[in-house]
This record gives structure tokens, sequence and C-alpha cells, in this order.
């Protein structure tokens, strides 16, 4: 299959050359309810009444999976791509300081989780949410899913020659799950059991639950080795490089500025059609640096070959020169069909000043993302409306039909505005622009309990004037904060803007340390556990949860657990929608903008597969041209 230069997604790991603004995890891994017990895991008999289950080869979140049992390769890879070459990528951070992406209080180096550890399972990126035998050969489950069994493959290995054995299943549960980062605890709350049922069999028993998504998130469970791990304390294996069963081990590194990924010549899984036509680089090399200026001049200068470009500015203005004249550098937007989430500017409700929504609606008046986007962006977004943006589960009108029932459940409970009024971020479009906006900015401040004193927005019970913090890691940011923080001057609002490390930015995320943060809360066209993750209560407080808002509302709780619990597509469509809604009228956020498409370059020795998935392209099924390298 020649070169192809057109429209496809993102990568499945952490963006070369664009700062990361989530922690190292799989975009499902991102979530579940904190268990309320001890997480010890028995192994327990069931009994053997149960009525028999037919092994599969893969599973869909809803339906069938779209691949047959024995397909050879998916839809959007070249089975046939050469192998060779090193990829080399850029990442802008400050460094590294473990091996570890799966415990808190460390910063792991970029690629460690999806490079050198496999799963049960593999999610294929053109369906909603359908997952393919890995580890795993096959499955068994019943119609109601109250558990699963994973039948492992007897030629898995470990990279050491280890066989992958049902207790390494086991022991991975229990240990990332106790001594894991939270949100293991979290994603995998309802399992009520594990039992080892033989060398390559391993059952999970799930509490009283209609959680339909549970086999396939266990499926993601990455499967770590017992026999390497039992003797050394989990969180502080620093920069040992560990073992692991994937496509890669860890190669040479220069601790926090450079690790090279090198490919497993005899990797158990090549053949097999979830890994056919990927990881088809022997190395993969990624350089890290300091600032996105550097960066992005290192890589006009071929020091690294690929990049996804966030800059509006840059991807109008920087990418001349000799290589782009030449066709040494291709430039594309790869149009994709992803659902886009929610980038914002994330108000942290914790905060006594942003209890009220009406004062957080009300910051929300001063952002002008019209000005922002014909002075800074060069016209090249659209404005988000909606925590699913791109995809059939956002919500639009007034609610009406199945979303309007649902929604009934809970009228004494929500704003007269959820069921009144469409939801629309405000807008400087029409007369008098920002001036109205921050009119009624004054007069939802004043509904609140404010008012404007020599020049302060101050609260007038207290006598405190209203003041707060921005806190970002990347400078590209502070051109769009700065006028913000002047827009809020306006109210007398003081706000300052604080740019600092990524050590510090990823510290303070993760205790709720900060006023307002400018984040992407990523959806998949499924959503499920994670967005007990992202909204629950119950995580509100949880150091290293995902609610980064501070949201805890009980109608949020319930709706989360309908979602969880949809009985099929169309009723999972209209459960989201009608969260989305109580999301977007509970002004948690300050929505910013979004693209339907990714901006990427790089050097012509690369090549991509004709066929692009739905979920966005995917860096691992590129290959180096031999003749051009």
């Amino acid at each position: 299959m020649g070169t192809h230069r057109q429209t496809s997604l993102r990568t499945s790991r952490p963006t070369p050359s664009t700062p990361t603004r989530t922690f190292p995890f799989s975009r499902r891994l991102a979530c579940n309810l904190i268990a309320a017990a001890s997480f010890a895991i028995p192994s327990v008999s069931l009994g053997t009444t149960e009525t028999a289950v037919t092994p599969a080869h893969g599973i869909a979140m809803h339906g069938e999976p779209a691949y047959a049992a024995g397909f050879e390769h998916f839809d959007y890879v070249n089975p046939d791509a050469p192998k060779g070459g090193t990829l080399r990528l850029g990442v802008v951070a400050n460094g590294y300081d473990s091996f570890n992406p799966y415990v808190i209080g460390t910063v792991s180096a970029v690629g460690v989780g999806a490079y050198v550890y496999d799963t049960l399972l593999v999610k294929s990126s053109d369906e909603p949410f359908s997952a393919y035998g890995l580890i795993a050969e096959s499955l068994e489950t019943p119609e109601d899913r109250s558990y699963v069994v994973f039948n492992l493959r007897e030629q898995a290995r470990f990279q050491n020659g280890e066989p992958i054995t049902a207790e390494d299943v086991k022991f991975s549960f229990e240990l990332l799950t106790t001594e894991g980062h939270p949100l293991f605890r979290n994603y995998y709350g309802d399992v009520r059991a594990v039992t080892v049922e033989g060398p390559h069999r391993v059952r999970f028993d799930f509490k009283e639950t209609e959680n339909r998504e549970l086999p396939l998130i266990l499926g993601q469970l990455p499967v770590l080795p017992q026999h390497y791990w039992q003797d050394r304390t989990f969180g502080d294996n620093g920069l040992t490089p560990p073992v692991g069963s994937g496509p890669y081990r860890i190669g040479d590194f220069d601790a926090g500025r450079s690790i090279t990924f090198t490919r497993v010549d005899d990797y158990w899984a090549a053949n097999l059609g979830v890994r056919r036509g990927k990881f088809n680089f022997d190395r993969v090399h990624y350089d890290y640096y300091t600032d996105e200026t550097v960066a992005l001049e290192a890589f006009k200068s071929g020091d690294y070959d690929f990049r996804r470009e966030s800059s509006a500015k840059s991807w109008a203005t920087a990418y001349t020169g000799t290589p782009f004249e030449q066709g040494r550098i291709v430039v594309e937007e790869l149009e994709h069909h992803k659902p886009m989430g929610m980038q914002a500017f994330v108000i942290n409700s914790r905060r006594p000043q942003f209890a009220d929504p009406r004062v957080r609606r009300a910051l929300a008046m001063a952002f002008d993302f019209e000005w922002a986007n014909t002075n800074l962006f060069y016209g090249q977004y659209t404005r988000t409306d909606s925590y699913f943006e791109n995809s059939d589960l956002a919500s639009s009108g007034l609610p009406d039909g199945r979303e309007l029932e649902i929604l009934e459940g809970y009228r004494d409970q929500l704003p007269d505005a959820v069921f009144e009024s469409e939801y629309h971020p405000p807008t400087t479009n029409g007369p008098n622009g920002l001036r109205a906006n921050l009119r009624k900015a004054v007069e939802l401040f004043k509904e609140a309990g404010f008012e404007i004193r020599n020049r302060k927005m101050v609260h007038v019970a207290t006598g405190e004037p209203l003041t707060f913090e921005f806190l970002l890691r990347s400078k590209t940011f502070e051109r769009i904060a700065l006028p913000f923080k002047a827009n809020l001057a306006k109210l007398g609002i003081d706000a300052e803007v604080r740019l600092v490390d990524t050590t510090q930015y990823v510290q303070r995320v993760r205790r709720f340390d900060f006023d307002v943060v400018s984040l992407v809360i990523a959806q998949s066209d499924s959503p499920g556990n994670e967005q007990r993750e992202f909204w629950g209560s119950y995580n509100v407080d949880v150091v290293g949860s995902r609610n980064y808002a501070g949201v805890s509302d009980p109608v949020v709780d319930d709706l989360v657990e309908q979602i969880i619990q949809a009985p099929d597509r169309q009723e999972l469509v209209y459960r989201t929608r009608a969260l989305d809604r109580v999301l977007l009228h509970g002004h948690y956020v300050i929505p910013q903008w979004h693209m339907t498409m990714d901006r990427v370059a790089y050097w012509s020795k690369l090549e991509r597969p004709e066929a692009l998935p739905k979920d966005g392209f995917d860096l691992d099924t590129w290959w180096i041209d031999p003749d051009a390298e």
C-alpha cells in the first residue's frame, strides 16, 4: 500500500509535541465509583448451576461486534506495512521521574503504559465500543453480564519469556486496586470477587449492578507479572525498566530528557488480528522539550518526525520554509468523527467564591470567544456547547420525548432553565457585544450577593473582594487568559495568571489546589463508568479523581448510574443528553472551542494506511518508507 495523504484522527497516547492535559491512562481508564470498603478481593467458589455460556472472540457494549471471529486485521491498518526504522517524537513537558504510569505521586515517561504492557482485550477504533481478545483468547459473559470469564492464550508471554497466567491477572487486579492510582478502585468498584479457575482461566463476579460495561472495561486491565512485582514496592520502582508483555521494551533513556522504546523481535502477539499492521517501527524515541516554540523549530530542523499542532497561530503562520516547499514535510488537516468532549476553563466549585452557579455563569460572560477566534485563532475554531460535542450524544434545543421524560423525574431538583431554555455559551456577536454581557454579569453577581465597591467586586455580607487565579502550564494559553483577565477587571475582579511547570501543575490539579484551570474532559462514543469519575459526588474530595469541577449533585449521580445501566444504544443517547443538559446548566465550566480535524505535519519518509478509523488517526499504524529513509 503506497503513501496516502488524507483525513483521520488522533493517536491513542499523549500527543507528541503537545502538552498532555490529562494523566497517563487510557481515556476509558478514567473512572468509577469509589469502593466503600477495603478492596481485598476473596477467591470464592460459585457453584456449577449456571447456564453454560459460549466463549466469544469479542464483545460490543450494545449489539454485536463488527469483526467476525478469526478476522485477519482491523480495516484501518496496512497488514503488509514494512517494519523498520526509528520514529522520533517530541514531547513538551518538564521531564519524568518514573516508568510506572499506574500510581499517583509520580510523573511517568510518555508511552510506557501503551507500549510496554498488554491488556486482556483491545478496543476497535472504528466502532462505538467493541473489544477483541489480546491476552484473552475469548471471554464468557451471560446475557445479564453479571460476571465475565477470560480464557487466556497459552502462547501469551511476558518479555522475559515467562507465561502470562490467570494468577497474573488476579494479581494485577488486586495490586492496581489497592496500591495503584485511585481511579482503578473507582473504575472497578463493582467487582465482587476474582477467582482463578485454571492456569489460563480467570473469572470476575460483579455486585448487584446493571453495569453492562464491566466486561469491556475489565478487558482494559493491564496485566503485570506477579513474579516481578511481588517482591518489589509498586510505587517505588522509579526509573528501573519494568518487565512487560507489550510490543516494545524500554531501551536507552536519559532520565527526564529522552526515552527510546525498542520493538520486541519475538513479540508473542505480533501475528494476531488485533496486532497485525501495528507497531511497525523498530524504535520509538521521545525527546522532551520545555518550550513549544523550541519544539516547533526542532521539528522543522528535522530533529523529530511527526507533530500534531495545537496552536492555531502556529498552524497559520509557522509551517513555511524550504522543507515544506520541497514536499519534504507534509502538512495535513485530518478530518475525524470522534466525540470532542469538553475543552474549557474548569471552575473549582469547591472554592467558596464559586459555590453559587450564578457566579460561575457570570464569569463566563467575560470570556470573549469571538474576539479570540478572530484575533488569535485565525477563525479556525467552533465554540463548544456540549460535553459530548460532535456526537449524537450532545443535547440540543429544548428537551422533548424520552429525554424530557427522564428529566421530569427530577424537575423539583433542577433549575427551570433546564426545561425552558437551550444552553448556549455567552457570545459577543450582536448589538453591544461584550458590553451587554458584562452588564448581565453584574446583574448575576448582584443576585448572588455581590456588588461593586470602589471598583472592586465584593461580597456584600463579608466584604471580601472576588479574586482568583488561572493555573496554566502552557505559555501558549497565556495569550487567551490575559485578555479574559482584562475583561474581568472591568467587572472589578482581580484574576491572576500563574504559569507553573508540569510537575507542579499535575500535583496541584490532582489535589484540586486551583481556582480555574484549562482542561480537556475527553469523552468516547460510548460513555459509561468513567462518568462516575468525572462527576460523582463520591469522588469530589478524592485526591487524583477527575471530578475537577467539584460536582456534587444527587441528580447528576443518578443520571450517571442510568447511563451505566442503559440497556441499548438509543436509551444511552437519551440518558447522556439528559446528563449533558444538567451539567451545562450547572455552569461548572466556561466552554472553549473545538475543531473536527487534527492538524498534523510529518517528514515525508512516514506513510500511513489509506483507511482511517472513526476514532482518529493512530500513529501506531504508520510506517517508514524504506526507500525514503
